[in-house]
């Protein structure tokens, strides 16, 4: 038997809360009904009251209600549910969480949900579900329920729509993975561009006991390998493709923010960081790319994604980034350059070889990069095996070094 904890706003939407929890209760487990309404009373009885969120988050509940600013009310609130819900799962008192919401509620219900670890049961029912859900989602497993219609009432469409969620959250919470002797992994980012040395690279982890798991670098991508590494689960980063900080910096579709590249720095995880695909900016389809890239260099990787050359002076200014970002890591590092192509289109003969370009960047790293960080040079392509084996070797020995 779990605990599933049924959260929301029970000024506005506390009895198809009560019809939620008492369809959890009828397959025998328990709810812990947390209230995050700011307005009228609550139409059930909370487990958790407001008050008890507010205060969780540092939040003045009588001096947030009185300003009657809804906006505000939603944000401290949200925030609040976080700290609230976080402690909750530390502590071992819920195994699951489920809420339902319209735009207020999901904002709350959605902010909370993304402050617990990823595997943790989430499922939130929302009137937006069935539009853009990525500011909702972030980079957590939350699980987006659409209510169909509005959650307000108990009818013939919602009694189907909160039964179904209901039984969601329950079978999520029963579906305990099973245990075994898992291997300590590894985080790795990817591009079509970097596919054979990171497939190679992650053969030879693989065969030394580790598990690989590879991200997209597609910004969303990017976004979830550094959500996972603060999270503690990955014993190394293999970091061949930091792609995302091109399009940060020159204003790509495929950008993951300014705090890609930090967070093995900051958890002290051994890490291997690689230029790979800086050479390239993505766009959209050709008739979308901005009027002001005209005179730029374009290679149509397919009908949906146009690549942009990076120059010299933006690859100088994303040598000095990804140096600057290395320099803060509290933990063991090492740069490799393969200084003959950063990706299969920029070698001698292919569309983005640039010669400048790469001189600059690779001139700006080691320019920047603090005496005493290991920087690799080797005289070959991005893909080729050896620079794999030399990434992969030189991350081993650095999780080796500290284990001991």
């Amino acid at each position: 038997m779990a605990t599933i904890a049924v959260l929301g706003t029970l000024d506005t939407k506390g009895l198809e809360h009560g019809y939620v929890a008492e369809l959890i209760r009828r397959r025998g487990h328990q709810t812990l009904i947390i209230d995050t309404g700011t307005g009228s009373a609550p139409q059930i009885a909370a487990d958790i009251s407001r008050e008890e969120v507010a205060a969780a988050g540092n939040v003045d509940l009588a001096a947030l209600v009185a300003r009657q600013d809804r906006g505000e009310a939603v944000t401290a609130m949200a925030g609040a549910a976080g700290v609230l819900l976080s402690q909750l799962v530390a502590e071992g008192r819920i195994q699951g969480v489920i809420s339902l919401g319209g735009g207020g509620g999901t904002a709350i219900g959605s902010a909370a949900m993304r402050a617990l670890p990823i595997g943790f049961p989430k499922v939130m029912v929302s009137t937006l579900a069935a539009g853009n859900v990525a500011p909702y989602v972030g980079t957590k497993d939350i699980v987006m329920f659409p209510s169909i219609v509005d959650v307000s009432g108990i009818n013939r469409i919602s009694r189907v729509l909160l039964a179904r969620a209901a039984g969601a959250i329950c079978g999520m919470v029963e579906a305990v993975p099973a245990t075994g002797q898992d291997k300590p992994l590894i985080a790795a980012s990817m591009f079509g561009n970097t596919t054979a040395c990171v497939n190679a690279a992650k053969q030879i982890l693989e065969d030394a006991g580790y598990e690989v798991l590879v991200f997209h670098s597609t910004g969303t991508g990017g976004r979830i390998m550094e959500s996972l590494i603060e999270s503690g689960m990955i014993s190394g980063v293999l970091d061949v493709t930091t792609t995302e900080w091109a399009d940060e910096l020159v204003g790509g579709i495929l950008g993951a923010g300014p705090m890609r590249l930090e967070a093995a720095g900051k958890g002290a995880v051994p890490a291997i960081v690689t230029p790979g695909c800086l050479d390239m900016v993505n766009l959209g389809e050709r008739a979308s790319v901005p009027a002001k890239f005209a005179d730029r260099l374009f290679y149509q990787h397919n009908p949906q994604v146009t690549l942009m050359r990076t120059t010299p002076e933006e690859c100088a200014e994303l040598g000095r980034i990804l140096a600057e970002k290395v320099n803060a890591y509290q933990g063991p590092v090492t740069v490799l350059l393969p200084t003959r192509a950063i990706s299969i289109i920029s070698a001698r003969g292919q569309p983005f070889h640039d010669a400048a370009a790469d001189a600059a960047l690779f001139t700006a790293i080691r320019e920047h990069l603090q005496p005493g960080i290991p920087l690799v040079e080797m005289d070959c392509e991005i893909n080729d095996p050896a620079f794999a084996q030399a990434c992969a070797e030189a991350l081993l020995k650095m999780m080796a070094s500290k284990a001991t």
